[in-house]
């Protein structure tokens, strides 16, 4: 059985489903979810679901990253994950972290990589008056939203859409790739995984 550890910094949303789909014949199991601000929602979520949970502040680390970096990894130690699913962590991790999790570290970011790596991709992405927008799950690499491709989903984009209204549908689509991914990803598949909308 994997152990599975979801990094989180605010309503956690998508670690809610990846938990959810984690029972039965899942081959993973969750045994963390850490946030780096002690207000995020999601911290009672996983609580409420019975996922032990733990904070490491960045602020007290400010301009020491690499200080802050070995604090989440002094909790990883600790709950001994297989897989680190990032899941709405707003902090950029450095090489020297993601190299040690390179190859069982994952990310999902709301637009169809290539395109539109970084913030704000929903608006971006009206803007370039693209038809189809989405989601993908990716390994992380050093290089931001630069990872091998594990799966994405695709939304129509409507006439009229603003950024938040074709952010919600993406986020639904979120809700359905992530969990698909882990799964696959869990099993040992790295075969790149295409939804659509529904």
């Amino acid at each position: 059985m994997k152990r599975v550890a979801i990094f989180i910094s605010g309503g956690g949303s998508n670690m809610v489903k990846l938990v959810e789909s984690m029972t039965g014949d899942h081959p993973a199991r969750p045994v963390l979810v850490l946030s780096n601000s002690a207000e995020a929602g999601g911290l009672a979520k996983a609580a409420e679901m019975g996922v032990p949970t733990a904070v490491v502040d960045h602020r007290p680390f400010k301009g020491d990253r690499e200080a802050f970096q070995e604090a989440l990894q002094a909790e990883l130690v600790k709950a001994a994950p297989d897989i680190l699913c990032l899941a709405g962590f707003m902090r950029v991790l450095t090489a020297s972290f993601v190299e040690k999790w390179q190859g069982r570290m994952l990310n999902i970011h709301p637009s169809l990589l290539p395109k539109y790596r970084g913030l704000h991709t929903h608006a971006r992405a009206l803007e370039a008056g693209d038809a189809e927008h989405g989601c993908t799950v990716h390994e992380v690499t050093p290089e931001l939203d630069e990872g091998p491709i594990l799966g994405q989903a695709v939304v129509p984009v409507r006439p009229g859409d603003t950024p938040d209204a074709l952010a919600a549908r993406v986020l639904v689509q979120e809700h359905r790739l992530y969990p698909a991914v882990l799964r696959r990803f869990a099993e040992g598949n790295r075969e790149p995984l295409r939804l659509s909308a529904e």
